[in-house]
């Protein structure tokens, strides 16, 4: 008994001095996308913030592929020592593993969650030229033409793509489905006039609704975006149950040291309060979240059931 207390006693000790000494080398910020994206932005907005709070260098490094799932599986063999952690969309954690087979990784069992650092409403959007103007233009017209209306996604089992198909669900209409390689090939698309309408990502396509090049009919928001004040939510369209989020959040490998998920959490909350940083993503069209940990993990199971259901529902593959 007196050497499993002092083998107990040892390991505390040894995580304290952890603690303490973290971080004493480089951190990695894991973007399981690709550079240039809406999450790989964030990832390197963000690091500058932990960096000065905590005298060491954090880098970003993008592991790209199966739809985030290569570089949140690598995230999960890390040890969890403080010095991985993975900076994500919601894709990885809370659709992924209901959608595609053979996910190696278990979101919930497998991560420590820090918080959702930003979360941004998705944009119904017609081309300028387009004949629908409100969104109940575009339900009596899927209702006149079922399967006609042409509707951009950036992929299979991506936000834009599981938010049209919650509203064919909730409006009791439908329309075809058209999936590309990514948002920027969808939104090329779309402005060229070879596609009817999407769901975007608000940030995504800002440009093109202030520029005249898109129109912008209703927001997923529970609320008016900030940056489209003048568009209504869905729910004031009529629509109700498509309240839809895309968001982006920082998780670790299961099994942080208490004191060193406490400390990075506290840096990642100062970053995302920073004014500059703030204005930043403001203007983009995103919300600062910021929760804590506990308020993420119950956000992230809510998320996860939600889609589950979507996409059982629906039956949604990733082919």
């Amino acid at each position: 008994m007196k050497k499993l207390l002092a083998a107990l006693a040892l390991v505390l000790s040894a995580s304290s001095v952890v603690a303490q000494s973290w971080p004493s080398k480089t951190v990695t910020l894991v973007v399981p996308f690709p550079p240039g994206g809406s999450t790989d932005t964030l990832a390197r907005a963000l690091a500058p913030g932990p960096q000065s709070k905590l005298g060491q260098s954090f880098i970003v490094d993008n592991k790209a592929g199966a739809t985030g799932a290569i570089g949140a599986a690598q995230v999960k063999r890390s040890p969890p020592d403080g010095y991985t952690f993975m900076v994500t969309s919601l894709g990885p954690l809370v659709i992924a593993p209901h959608l595609l087979k053979n996910v190696t990784y278990d979101p919930i069992k497998d991560f420590d969650p820090l918080t959702v650092a930003v979360q941004a409403p998705n944009v119904l959007v017609v081309p300028a030229n387009s004949p629908h103007n409100t969104v109940a233009d575009v339900i009596a017209f899927e209702k006149a033409n079922p399967g006609k209306m042409t509707f951009a996604s950036s992929g299979n089992g991506s936000s834009d793509h599981l938010t049209v198909e919650l509203f064919w669900a909730q409006t009791g209409t439908g329309g075809v489905h058209v999936p590309y390689k990514g948002g920027a090939p969808a939104i090329s698309d779309l402005l060229g006039g070879q596609v009817d309408a999407s769901f975007q990502n608000v940030n995504a396509v800002l440009q093109h609704i202030r520029s005249g090049k898109l129109k912008a009919l209703a927001v997923t928001g529970d609320k008016r975006s900030d940056v489209l004040p003048n568009v209504p939510t869905l729910g004031e369209a009529g629509v109700k149950g498509v309240d839809v989020y895309s968001w982006q959040a920082v998780v670790g490998p299961k099994g942080l040291p208490a004191d060193v998920k406490a400390k990075m959490h506290d840096a990642l909350v100062a970053a995302l309060n920073d004014p500059k940083l703030k204005q930043q993503f403001v203007a983009l069209g995103f919300e600062i979240v910021a929760n804590t940990p506990e308020q993420f993990a119950a956000f992230e199971q809510r998320e996860s059931a939600r889609w589950k259901q979507l996409i059982d529902a629906r039956k949604i593959t990733a082919d």
